[in-house]
């Protein structure tokens, strides 16, 4: 179990001089700058930190009141990293092994080893290949340390065997099917010399469009499950980004501990990240770093991948209460849509009069500012929207099988599935602008919820449990970001 699993504590340094911020572009500003919303979280600033804030553009400098309000700002999610000097090159990079875990896809290793900077000590493991000779010819081509599994033990062993080669600082794991982009390293290495940070992620793409594609490709290089998307963020758990992907991740060694859980077939890398950020470390995506993947696009594969990752959410909220739900709702955003999704006559009037209660009591928690009737509307708006997309996913994607029961005997659930499937395609199709159609794209959407959510069901009966099939709460917390008392992480209201 991933209890037993041991992370050390992050140390107590600050951010080192060159670090500085700029807020994300999801964080609006109102009050002229002394609040911010950082999606669900609202931010109250003290003239203290609004005065490092004043002027355009980032803010950096090596005095500790700046560090700190950096540092606040990034953990918040309302800000990213900033650095006066472009990243250094991937040849400058020297203090990082890579681990390739692999089994059975030479072609694909050797064109992974081939890709990676030349001076850096690899270890690939051999996970019991059916062909290990293959494997050890592509190594042998690019003089990578070879490691062997007589038989599969799964990737979490295979990758806890190549870390307990490491002699660097740093480790970069590097799935085989990966392909990595000309700058992914330097632009990750620089974040870790941040010393509470543990691990940084680049932005996984599919492969390179072409003309052949077909409909599977094409949804791949815009919706794939391993792409977090274009923002930058501080990964947390029920966050903008909630996890990262273990196919290409660089880390700090001394915060792995004894690294993943090889317990699990599949959510390793959820289950360390969580496990990181549970013992107090910072973990972050970064999307200006790129490699590319080769995604299933077979419709069988492709359907059996997803359902495998759907599989992983039951043991993962084995080991993590509450991090895997569905939906997360508070008692006004749950009744406001339930009222949606009941279609009665009532339903107007009783969302829009929960609706209004729910800014009256955000209005009450923001005791100043110049706008706090606006900023609540805009929160409780916010809040809404996102719980009913929250309602539209599970009724597509989690729990569709109790959807298409509903389905059976209501009008009222047909229609609103139909809506949910509909409008999230739509929408969806809107934001990534992929290079198909919204009718071959709405059917790729939708089985891929199926298929996940099947997963999720097989994975609930094998661990006789429903929990990562239950709701969640949202909490919420109140501090101050003011004078001196920096280590308060803001004026926080969740509104789901």
């Amino acid at each position: 179990m991933s209890g037993a699993l041991r992370i050390p504590e992050p140390p107590a340094g600050a951010l080192p001089g060159e670090f500085g911020f700029t807020l994300a572009k999801s964080t609006r500003v109102r009050d002229g700058g002394r609040t911010l919303l950082a999606g669900e979280r609202v931010l109250r600033l003290s003239a203290t930190a609004l005065d490092l804030m004043r002027g355009p553009g980032p803010v950096a400098g090596r005095d500790a009141d700046t560090a700190r309000l950096t540092r606040l700002l990034l953990d918040a999610g309302a800000a990213v990293p900033w650095w006066r000097d472009p990243p250094p090159p991937d040849l400058a990079v020297d203090d990082v092994t890579v681990v390739v875990p692999v089994r059975d896809r030479p072609e694909a290793l050797a064109r992974l080893l081939r890709g990676l900077p030349p001076h850096l000590p690899v270890v690939v493991v051999d996970d019991g290949s059916s062909d290990p000779a293959a494997t050890a010819r592509a190594c042998a081509a690019t003089g990578a340390r070879l490691l062997r599994h007589p038989v599969s033990r799964g990737p979490a062993a295979a990758r806890n065997t190549g870390l307990a080669a490491v002699e660097t600082p740093y480790v970069a794991f590097c799935d085989s099917d990966v392909e990595p982009v000309p700058g992914w390293l330097g632009v990750l290495r620089r974040h870790l010399d941040d010393p509470a940070l543990a691990a940084v992620a680049p932005r996984v793409h599919g492969r390179a469009p072409s003309p052949g594609d077909g409909w599977l490709d094409r949804y791949e290089q815009a919706r794939s499950s391993l792409d977090l998307g274009p923002a930058p963020a501080a990964v947390r758990v029920r966050g903008q980004v909630a996890y990262l992907p273990s196919a290409c991740l660089l880390a700090r060694v001394a915060a792995l501990g004894d690294g993943f859980d090889p317990a699990l077939c599949s959510g390793e890398d959820v289950d360390l990240v969580w496990r990181l950020l549970a013992a107090g470390w910072r973990v972050r995506y970064d999307p200006d770093a790129r490699v590319r993947h080769d995604h299933r696009t077979t419709l069988g594969p492709w359907l059996a991948r997803k359902a495998f990752y759907g599989s992983s959410a039951a043991p993962l909220s084995a080991r993590h209460p509450g991090a895997v739900a569905p939906l997360v709702v508070s008692p006004w955003s749950a009744a406001f849509t339930v009222a949606v999704l009941a279609q009665r006559r009532w339903s107007v009037p009783f969302a829009a009069a929960v609706a209004g209660a729910a800014v009256m009591g955000v209005r009450r928690r923001l005791a100043t500012g110049a706008h706090p009737w606006r900023t609540a509307g805009v929160l409780v708006g916010h809040g809404a929207a996102a719980s009913l997309r929250q309602a539209g996913t599970a009724l597509t994607r989690h729990h569709w099988p109790l959807a298409a029961l509903a389905c059976l005997v209501s009008g009222r659930a047909r229609r609103a599935v139909l809506v949910a499937a509909v409008a999230d395609a739509w929408l969806d199709h809107r934001k990534v602008r992929p290079r198909l159609g919204l009718p071959p794209y709405l059917l790729a959407r939708r089985l891929d919820d199926l298929a996940y959510g099947a997963g999720l069901w097989l994975g609930a009966w094998r661990e006789r449990s429903m929990r990562a099939l239950l709701p969640g709460l949202s909490r919420s917390t109140a501090a101050r970001l003011g004078g001196r008392r920096y280590r308060d992480p803001g004026h926080v209201d969740s509104l789901r």
